[in-house]
């Protein structure tokens, strides 16, 4: 009931809390569940594989028109919070607003190659995570996640 309660609060608009601690840390808990959900999706299905929603193919498409030469395999906090690189990302961001959740805060694995841990994440807001995973996905660069962590094979058993 608590979580339903805090789900209901999460969805109300920011400038209702101020700066609220119970919010901040529901906001930081609901991220580090999306974090870890998807670093099992990754390793459970190839990552090419993957569709992270129906429109993948629109958000790839106008990420990497708008953001050619952005190289994703590894991120660092200057590379996607710079002045001119905020800027770019809210108006890429403004494309999507009709995406559920699309502004929500949300954590990404900085190094793709990397699992998931605190000190290889940062946080972006729910469209950029989702136009880099989408592009680490269709460019490979989650293959060496998958691999190193995939669920291995059951060999059938044979009868004697």
């Amino acid at each position: 009931m608590e979580m339903m309660h805090g789900a209901s609060l999460l969805s109300r608009p920011a400038e209702e809390f101020g700066n609220d601690t119970l919010v901040e840390e529901m906001w930081a808990a609901k991220a580090l569940e999306h974090a870890e959900v998807h670093f099992n999706l990754i390793t459970s299905v190839h990552p090419s594989q993957l569709k992270l929603t129906p429109y993948d193919d629109q958000i790839y498409a106008t990420f990497r028109q708008d953001f050619p030469d952005l190289h994703v395999g590894r991120l660092t906090d200057d590379i996607l919070k710079s002045a001119t690189e905020k800027l770019k990302w809210r108006q890429f961001a403004e494309k999507f607003n009709k995406l559920d959740d699309y502004s929500y805060g949300t954590l990404m694995r900085a190094d793709a190659s990397r699992e998931f841990s605190p000190d290889n994440s940062i946080f972006v807001f729910r469209v950029q995570f989702l136009a880099i995973e989408i592009a680490r996905n269709r460019e490979g660069l989650n293959d060496e996640v998958y691999e190193k962590h995939k669920p291995a094979r059951k060999v059938p058993e044979v009868e004697q």
